[in-house]
C-alpha cells in the first residue's frame, strides 16, 4: 500500500485532535479527544495537568482515526506535532515527568527570581526595562520551580516545552522545532537558537542548557518513529516526524498568512493578530518577535490573553437557556450565538466592552481589568455579548495600528481562523470593525493543516514551504464590510474604546492596591 498521506497531531488547551491530509490539503478523516477539565486548579490561579494524560489522550485520538476505517494507517507517510504554546514539563532523562505541566494560564508568580548581576540590571534599567524584566522573572515556571520546589528543581534532567516532551515520546530523542519556543524559556527569538551563554536569559531564568531539547528549524526531520510509539499510535514503524511549529503560527501558515500586509486573526482561546515578516522587528517595545513557522520568518503577533476564552465565560454565566436549548436539539450552546448578534444593532446601543480579562506584561500592563461601560435599560444579555464580539474585534483593531505603525504599510487583506471564526456574525463584526474584506480559510482547522504542510515540506513533496502554501491553502467564505456599520464602529473605537483604558488605568492600579487582585 502507497504512503501517500499525512498526519497531524495539534495538542490544544481544550483538547487533542489527529487529522489526516492529502498532499493537496483535503482533510480526509479526523477525530478528536476532549479534555475534562481543560486543566487542574489545585490553588486559585494555578493551571497544572497530568503530562501524561496529552500523551494518552494522543494515543487514544489516533486509534480512533484508525477505527473509523476511512484511512488505513499503512497510508501514512509522514506526521507532524502542533502544541499549545507555553505549557512546561519537568522530566528525568528517560522522559518520565516529575511533576504535573503548568499549563500557559498558569498565574503563579516567583517572589524571590534569579540575581541578575550588576551589569544586566544597569543595562535594562537604562533601557527602561527594569520592571520589565522583573515581571517576566516572576512569571517564568521555571523560577516559582527553582524557588518552591528545590529539590524537584535539583532532579529535573529535563525541561521542554511540551511540544518538546511529546516529541521525545515519539522519536526517543530531545528534539524540537524552533518554531515551537514560545515561553519563559532561554531562547534568542533573532537567531531562533538557544541564547548564546553570554546572554541575559541565563542570568533571568534558573535553567540549566543541559536541560534544554536540541532544536531544528519547522519542514526538518525530528526523528522517525520509535517501535514503541508506533505501536501505541497503531502505525508503521518508522514513520518520519517531521518539525512543525506552536499552534498559533500553524494557523497563520494554514490560512497562507505569509505576506507581510496579510494580517491573520486567530479567534481561540487567547485571540491574536498576526503577520509574517521576513525581517525580526519588535511591535511591542522588547518583547519579541516570535518565530514563524515559515523558516526564517517571524510573526509578529499582539495577543488577547483571554481572547474567545469570553464565549465560554459567557456561556457559563448567562446562557443558561441556550444551554438548555443546545442539549434539547443535540448541537452546541455556541452555535446558537450568532441569534444574539443578529438581535443587536452594530454598536451595541453604545455598550462597550474592553477584553482585559487578563493583566499582560504591557499594554495592557499587569493592573489590567475588563471593563463594560455605557450600560442602559435597553441593554440584554444579547447586547453584551454583542459587545464582547465588538470589544475583542476592537483590541485586535489596535494591534494592527501598532503592526502598521511598525512595519510601515497598511494591512490589506484580512483571514480569520480558529473556533470563533466558524460564528459568521463574529466575522462580520470583523470586517465591519477592520474595514476589510474578511476571510474564512476553506479547512476549518488551520493550525492542523499548517502542520501538514511542513510535513509535506519535510517529506520532499514540494520545494519550499510557500510552494506547499499554495498548493494545499484555498480560501473558504468571505464576509465584506457593511459602510454603515464600518461608520458606526469606526466612531465608537476612536471617540470610545480607545481613550477607555488610559481613562480606566489609574482606578484599574487603585482596584489592584486595594484587593491584591490581579497579584
Amino acid at each position: 500500500m502507497t504512503a501517500d498521506l499525512l498526519l497531524a497531531i495539534d495538542v490544544g488547551t481544550q483538547s487533542v485532535r489527529a487529522l489526516v491530509f492529502d498532499r493537496a490539503g483535503t482533510m480526509l478523516a479526523r477525530s478528536q479527544v476532549h479534555f475534562e477539565p481543560p486543566f487542574d486548579a489545585p490553588q486559585a490561579g494555578w493551571a497544572e495537568k497530568d503530562a501524561g494524560s496529552y500523551w494518552q489522550s494522543l494515543v487514544e485520538s489516533c486509534r480512533m482515526l484508525w477505527q473509523q476505517g476511512s484511512v488505513p494507517p499503512e497510508r501514512i507517510a509522514g506526521l507532524s506535532l502542533t502544541t499549545q504554546r507555553g505549557t512546561v514539563v519537568c522530566a528525568r532523562e528517560d522522559g518520565t515527568p516529575l511533576r504535573p505541566a503548568i499549563v500557559w494560564p498558569d498565574q503563579r508568580l516567583c517572589s524571590e527570581p534569579p540575581a541578575m548581576g550588576a551589569l544586566w540590571t544597569s543595562l535594562f534599567g537604562i533601557a527602561g526595562a527594569g520592571e520589565l524584566m522583573r515581571g517576566l522573572q516572576r512569571q517564568a515556571e521555571c523560577n516559582w520551580l527553582a524557588q518552591h520546589e528545590p529539590a524537584l528543581w535539583q532532579q529535573t534532567e529535563r525541561y521542554t516545552l511540551l511540544s518538546g516532551w511529546l516529541t521525545h515520546r515519539l522519536v526517543g530523542e530531545w528534539v524540537d522545532s524552533a518554531g515551537c519556543q514560545v515561553g519563559y524559556m532561554p531562547f534568542d527569538y533573532k537567531r531562533q537558537q538557544w541564547a548564546k551563554a553570554s546572554e541575559w536569559h541565563w542570568k533571568a531564568l534558573a535553567i540549566r542548557s543541559a536541560q534544554l531539547p536540541r532544536l531544528v528549524a519547522p519542514g526538518a526531520r525530528l526523528g522517525t518513529l520509535t517501535n514503541a510509539a508506533a505501536h501505541e499510535l497503531g502505525l508503521p514503524a518508522s514513520v518520519p516526524v517531521i518539525a512543525a511549529a506552536a499552534d498559533k503560527a500553524c494557523e497563520v501558515l494554514g490560512c497562507g498568512a505569509l505576506e507581510p500586509d496579510t494580517a491573520h486573526l486567530s479567534f481561540g482561546t487567547a485571540a491574536t493578530i498576526n503577520t509574517t515578516q521576513p525581517n525580526y522587528l519588535e511591535v511591542q517595545r522588547l518583547l519579541p518577535a516570535y518565530p514563524a513557522a515559515l523558516p526564517g520568518a517571524f510573526n509578529t503577533e499582539i495577543q488577547i490573553q483571554r481572547g474567545f476564552w469570553l464565549v465560554s465565560w459567557f456561556k457559563n454565566e448567562f446562557a443558561h437557556g441556550e444551554r438548555a436549548t443546545a442539549a434539547a436539539r443535540g448541537v452546541s450552546a455556541e452555535s446558537l450565538f450568532d441569534e444574539l448578534i443578529a438581535s443587536v444593532p452594530p454598536g451595541s446601543m453604545g455598550l462597550t466592552l474592553q477584553p482585559y480579562w487578563s493583566p499582560g506584561l504591557r499594554d495592557p500592563g499587569p493592573e489590567a481589568k475588563g471593563a463594560i461601560i455605557g450600560f442602559g435599560d435597553v441593554h440584554t444579555r444579547a447586547h453584551v455579548y454583542r459587545a464582547m464580539i465588538e470589544g475583542l474585534a476592537y483590541g485586535l483593531r489596535a494591534g494592527r495600528e501598532l503592526i502598521e505603525a511598525r512595519i510601515k504599510r497598511k494591512i490589506v487583506r484580512l483571514v480569520i481562523s480558529g473556533g470563533g471564526a466558524q460564528s459568521d456574525g463574529a466575522m462580520q463584526i470583523a470586517a465591519d470593525v477592520f474595514g476589510l474584506a474578511a476571510e474564512r480559510p476553506q479547512v476549518a482547522e488551520a493550525s492542523s493543516l499548517g502542520a501538514a504542510m511542513l510535513a509535506a515540506t519535510g517529506l520532499g513533496w514540494y520545494d519550499d514551504v510557500p510552494a506547499a502554501v499554495r498548493a494545499m491553502a484555498r480560501p473558504g467564505q468571505r464576509f465584506e464590510p457593511q459602510a454603515a456599520a464600518v461608520r458606526t464602529y469606526d466612531a465608537l473605537y476612536k471617540e470610545v474604546y480607545r481613550p477607555l483604558y488610559k481613562r480606566l488605568e489609574p482606578l484599574y492600579r487603585r482596584i489592584r492596591a486595594i484587593t491584591g487582585y490581579p497579584a
